[in-house]
């Protein structure tokens, strides 16, 4: 029968259920072979046969139809992983009723009736007729998810078989190991599997069941207790299901070994497809929703525990990927994972030195959230990371992406979780140490071109990101000034451009106008005293160009100490600002050319989608203060009482409140340039006194009141308009016993909380959705985690 026929037939079939007004019996085989018996439909075939409108309309007719449906595809499923799938037919069998699970689960998980369906036991589903079969039948969504697991691990469909003969029997499948049958090797399993492409195709169909049946998260509202587990992931991840172990590691293998084709021999992709691609994409959703777990959980007496990271174990979480996940402790293997996802974000910086010389990945949104979970998760894998300069490796590419999508209304979810991912890297002195290394490696961003090192680089592309991005970034500048602070005491030199863009930062900051017109403004010029701070305390010998920027610049300075703090100067500083609204002034001095090669950040495409996201905690709900001791250990310090003043921005709005705000701001932002709403109101000026009586002014007014003399006189003495006269000076001077005593070192480290843990569930969820379209499983449907909206 051909593809057209048979493409016919099911159609008809589907068209006779949606007709039907009468239930039909679940023992008419004939009538429910149809939907799967032999049909040579692809998942593609399956969406186009099988409108919307259709399922929608079986649901609410004849509803004990689509019971049927979806009872006797999971039976069919379990006879498959029962048999082990040795016939052309059975496969067909099981590949046919998976995309068609994939199809209509989306719609029974948008009505909240149906929503208890796959965790109900189907009357009369036990084996036999006898009544007791009924007391001890799984839940269909139990039958489901193990049914897939087996069906991962089954020999000649989805994994190659060991055995020289054919004639297996049929109860092999179950006594088989699947540990030895790992996918791919890396942690924990040494052996490479020759690549199949009929394998890869068939586990990526019933990963993507899978990840459809996780998917029920979608259509819950966000919760903003984070403790809402997802039923269908923690039954897969716990103890009943055999497979856990190797389907885990499977699963990180596939992903950290995958090299996308043409690697090394350029154009080779051309040659040839990459059947991979979508496997490793559909292995990265699959393992990163199956991580989605808040991993604080109470104790019985009511003490949070950590991840299982002691040598005496304790229980560790019940989510057997999360546990699993925080005990790989072998150097080898943490080596395997930071080079593997190493290797696929720097796969898109690749591409800016031989357009379309390699294959371009798509997915490193997902990469990126499975970074944040391994360093969450395992803080033996964070230590590694931050002790070999690998981790430039990944912050090369997060500056890359952050500097590219910060004019995309689209990526706001992207430039969140990179910027979120190095305030947690910039909690370790080592990270701080580690961006001393000079940064030679030229990848083609837009930014000034500069001499210098990976600290340049990162200063150089924060910059731009809050002169030049979009309106909707501005939660994140507190974020942005606190990951340099944290850095700032390991500086050693920074180069002139990164110095001048600190000190363009403080003076855009520092406009009475600015720090007035909202009650948040003056925390970021404390950020950027702080970094000058300790540079100058720490690191003062390497820092000429800094303190030369410092004293070119010292106005600034002596504006902020003499800032006017009575109404009436206050009032007229938000005046002369409000009638000539410009954006935060990009002249900054003397560089302006880009590097070769490179690209202006774009706008998002008219009619890009793009899925809303909670509000991000403020930042002091975002990080704990510790102090740096004498021998380098950190102590925490408990916060004042009254420091819930910094909370910015509003993590206990209701997420349509939340929705309504960042809409407005969207609107309000669509020339891409960063000015204030005029509706914010001046801070009371009680408020104004107190902060301004702590600007921590005075190391660099002692730095000034010795050095500016100094450099006045050299200018004067030698007629200098020279500036390498006047640094050779600095990089000789010395301010031992003239600054005042050096403050201690205070790191602002970032801490997990239930509104993170909400933030990464909806934005890992809205990436899912989007970037699932062919086929399109939840296109349309009735989500209600995050909203769609076009840009």
């Amino acid at each position: 029968m051909g593809s057209a026929d048979s493409k016919l037939n099911f159609r008809k079939a589907v068209i006779q259920l949606t007709t039907k007004t009468q239930p039909v019996e679940a023992t008419d085989d004939a009538f429910w072979d149809q939907f799967w018996a032999d049909t040579a439909t692809s998942v593609q075939d399956v969406f186009a046969l099988v409108p919307a409108a259709e399922i929608r309309a079986v649901r609410e007719e004849s509803p004990s139809n689509l019971a049927t449906l979806c009872y006797k595809a999971v039976e069919k499923l379990v006879q498959g992983a029962e048999s082990g799938c040795h016939s052309e037919k059975e496969k067909q069998i099981v590949l046919n009723c998976s995309r068609l699970l994939t199809r209509v689960l989306p719609y029974i998980f948008e009505d909240p009736d149906w929503r208890g369906f796959f965790w109900s036991t189907v009357p009369g589903a036990g084996r036999g007729a006898g009544e007791d079969d009924d007391e001890n039948a799984r839940p269909l969504a139990e039958s489901l998810l193990l049914a897939v697991a087996d069906l991962l691990f089954c020999p000649d469909f989805t994994v190659q078989s060991h055995r020289r003969s054919t004639v297996d029997s049929a109860e092999d499948i179950h006594s088989l190991d699947s540990c030895e049958y790992i996918w791919e090797a890396g942690v924990g399993f040494a052996h490479s599997p020759q690549p199949n492409y009929n394998h890869d195709m068939n586990r990526m169909e019933l990963l993507k069941l899978l990840l459809t049946c996780f998917s029920e998260a979608m259509y819950l509202p966000p919760a903003p207790d984070s403790s809402s587990v997802n039923p269908w992931v923690q039954f897969f991840c716990s103890t009943e299901n055999r497979h856990a172990l190797p389907l885990f590691t499977s699963l990180l293998n596939t992903v950290c070994a995958y090299d996308p084709v043409g690697y090394g021999i350029p154009y080779n992709h051309l040659l040839f497809s990459d059947h991979r691609e979508p496997l490793v994409e559909e292995a990265a959703q699959v393992l990163i929703v199956s991580l989605d777990h808040d991993c604080a959980t109470p104790t019985v007496d009511g003490t949070t525990t950590g991840t299982a990271m002691d040598d005496a174990d304790p229980p560790g979480p019940e989510n057997l990927f999360v546990n699993y996940l925080s005990r790989i402790h072998r150097e080898e293997d943490f080596q395997f994972i930071l080079k593997g996802i190493a290797r696929l974000l720097s796969n898109p910086l690749l591409q800016t030195y031989l357009p379309n010389s390699t294959k371009k990945i798509q997915f490193h949104q997902e990469l990126l959230v499975l970074f944040w979970k391994l360093c969450d998760f395992n803080k033996k894998f964070l230590f590694f990371v931050l002790k070999s300069s690998d981790v430039l490796d990944i912050l090369v590419p997060i500056l890359y992406f952050l500097n590219d999508a910060r004019a995309d209304q689209s990526r706001v979810g992207l430039m969140h979780i990179g910027v979120f991912i190095l305030l947690l890297l910039s909690g370790e002195r080592n990270f701080g140490v580690r961006l001393n290394k000079p940064y030679s490696v030229r990848v083609p961003m837009d930014i000034p071109v500069f001499t210098g090192t990976h600290a340049d680089l990162l200063i150089v592309v924060f910059h731009k990101i809050i002169t030049s991005g979009h309106q909707r970034l501005q939660p994140l500048f507190d974020c942005l000034l606190t990951i340099v602070v944290n850095v700032s005491p390991y500086l050693k030199s920074l180069s002139m451009v990164a110095a001048n863009k600190l000190l363009h930062l403080l003076e855009a900051f520092s406009t009475t106008w600015f720090l007035f017109s909202a009650a948040q403004n003056h925390h970021l010029v404390f950020f950027l005293l702080e970094v000058f701070n300790n540079i100058i305390q720490y690191q003062f010998d390497g820092n000429s160009n800094l303190v030369y920027a410092i004293i070119r610049k010292r106005s600034v300075f002596h504006q902020l100490a003499n800032l006017p703090t009575d109404p009436p100067a206050i009032h007229k500083a938000l005046q002369r600002r409000r009638r000539a609204p410009e954006a935060l002034s990009r002249t900054s001095s003397q560089e302006g050319v880009s590097m070769e090669g490179s690209h202006p950040a774009a706008p998002a495409e008219p009619g890009t989608l793009k899925a809303s996201l909670v509000a991000t905690p403020g930042i002091e709900k975002l990080t704990e203060k510790s102090q740096v001791s004498e021998d380098g250990t950190l102590r925490s310090l408990e916060p004042a009482p009254q420091q819930n003043l910094a909370e910015c921005s509003p993590a206990s709005e209701e997420p349509s409140q939340a929705w309504r705000e960042q809409r407005r701001l969207s609107s309000a932002s669509a020339g891409g340039q960063w000015s204030p709403t005029s509706e914010w109101e001046p801070q009371p000026l009680p408020q104004v006194l107190s902060w301004k009586s702590k600007l921590p002014l005075q190391t660099i007014m002692r730095l000034l009141q010795v050095l500016v003399p100094q450099v006045e006189k050299i200018c004067i003495d030698k007629g200098l308009t020279d500036e390498s006269e006047i640094l050779r000076f600095l990089q000789h001077g010395t301010l031992v016993g003239l600054l005042p005593v050096p403050h201690p070192i205070l790191i602002r480290k970032y801490q997990a909380n239930s509104g993170t843990a909400v933030w990464f569930r909806t934005y890992m969820w809205g990436v899912i959705y989007l970037r699932n379209v062919d086929p399109p499983v939840w296109y349309d449907t009735d989500v209600k985690l995050f909203e769609i909206q076009r840009v």
